[in-house]
Formats: structure tokens, sequence, C-alpha cells
């Protein structure tokens, strides 16, 4: 598929998608705030060490603005330890049950690529999965998210944290995620699945010159006709090519923010939520 050379908009597809009795209304971008609950994630700020740790930082995402949070227990870096399924339900469960408890009100996602997982995490509170995946390496989660009717967030990568730094070479990247995404699209919606958001994963499976193509490009996966999720923040595809750490790269992420904004992106995925909120505003 040949991309045609269209200057890029501001303009982004009005979208809503329903969690429960909530309608989110993505005409204008929102933030989601990303709390790991793992010991080993690239940047070291977003890790915690207990529930009551991480519903502070929840409360001060709430007080910045966060429209989402996004809980994960299992780290995607590339080259990431693996985590059983018990442990990482042990990591995620109890914190969303608290979030839920105190504060009833904010959307929580859950970020897992495992069925069992899902299941465990929706049945304590969570709204919307968020699968690196594709339901790819647990094909169980296709039937989670089928039975609980949930919204989800649909990302490429090919095959698993531990081996996808591996797995760059592609005849027509764009062309080739396009089919990725039309065919899964198809299934989830098939199962009755219709509250389907779109990530191109940057960082998986990608290298740092394909990042930056698929960004510049982002607003033509608009033809998906499904909200578009950019999850850029304090990546390696910022800090590896600069040359500084995750912790150096907030203003680099947010420059990069404001031309995900531009190309249509309706959540922005960041560790950071004031700054996003305010670049949104």
């Amino acid at each position: 598929m040949q991309i045609s050379n269209v200057e890029s908009t501001k303009n982004r597809l009005d979208y809503s998608i329903r969690t429960g009795d909530k309608l989110i209304d993505l005409s204008t971008p929102i933030v989601m705030g990303i709390v790991n609950t793992t010991p080993d994630s690239f940047y070291n700020k977003s890790r915690s060490k207990s529930v009551a740790s991480s519903l502070k930082t929840v409360e001060e995402m709430i007080s910045e603005g966060v429209t989402i949070v996004d809980i994960g227990g299992y780290s995607s870096r590339p080259g990431a330890d693996n985590v059983s399924i018990s442990e990482e339900i042990e990591r995620t469960t109890p914190l969303i049950t608290q979030i839920r408890k105190e504060f009833p009100e904010l959307i929580i996602s859950l970020d897992t690529f495992r069925g069992e997982v899902a299941k465990e995490g929706i049945e304590s509170g969570a709204q919307l999965i968020n699968d690196i995946s594709g339901f790819e390496i647990d094909s169980s989660m296709l039937s989670t998210i089928a039975h609980y009717k949930i919204p989800y967030v649909l990302m490429h990568m090919r095959g698993t944290p531990q081996t996808m730094k591996n797995l760059t070479d592609y005849n027509n990247i764009f062309s080739e995620m396009v089919s990725y995404f039309s065919k899964k699209i198809e299934i989830l919606q098939n199962r009755g699945v219709n509250d389907i958001i779109i990530d191109p994963g940057f960082g998986f499976s990608k290298t740092i010159e394909q990042n930056y193509y698929l960004l510049d490009n982002m607003q033509h996966f608009q033809l998906l006709n499904k909200p578009l999720l950019a999850g850029i923040s304090r990546k390696s595809m910022i800090y590896k090519k600069l040359g500084i750490t995750p912790e150096e790269s907030l203003p680099e992420t947010i420059r990069l923010n404001k031309i995900a904004l531009e190309k249509g992106a309706s959540i922005l995925r960041v560790h950071d939520v004031k700054e996003a909120v305010d670049l949104i505003k």
C-alpha cells in the first residue's frame, strides 16, 4: 500500500467508547495515566512497590486531569522477564479493587495480554483491557473480551516482549499493519466487541526509524474508523535516539505527543499526566 504525501491535519474523527453505563467522549483527546505494579519497568519512577503508593499516584493523576488509569503487572520492555499468571494477578487485582473502592468514578484499564488475568481484573473492577498482543499470545483473551463486551485496546506487535526486537523486517510496514488491524477488528466485531481502540505499538517489534515513520503517517490509520491511542511516553525511540535517559526525556515526549495529536490521536498514554493534559488544553 502506497501512502500518499498528505499534509498532516489537526482534524480527528469524533469517537466515543462505552464503559458500562458511561460514554467516554473522545471528540476532545483524553489522557491515560500509566501505573505499573512491576519492579522492572523501563522508567523507574513508574514502578510501584505497594498498593498504598500506587493509590497516591492515582490520586495525584486524578488531580491533574486523568481520564483513565492503566494498571500493568507485567513489564513489556524488550527482553523483560516472564511473570507467572498468578503473580500478575496478585500484582494487579488488589490495586484495581482499591481504586474502584476509593475512586468509583475513575475509569480503570488493565494492561495485560492474558485472558485469565483480564477476567480477574474485570471482575475486580477494570472497565477496559489494553492488550499489547492483539490476542496473539493468549487466544483466551478473545473469549474473555467477547464475554464481557468490554472496550479493548488493540495494539500491533510481533512475537513477545522477549522476542519482538528481532522481528522488525517488513515489506511494507503500514500495509501489513492495516491488514493486521482490519482482520482483528473483524474478528472482534463478529464476537460482539465494538468498542475498539487502535494502538500502533510504538517501540514494539519496530526499529527507531519505523517508529518515526509510523508517527509521521499516523493519521492514515483513521481509515480503520476507530479511535487512535498513542503510547510514546519516555520510550527508547526518544532516549536512545538522543543518547539520554528515560528520566531526561519528558520535553521530547511532549513534542512527540503534540505531533500525535495533530495526526489524530484521541488518547495519550503517558507517565506525566499534567503535561499531557496541559498540552491538550
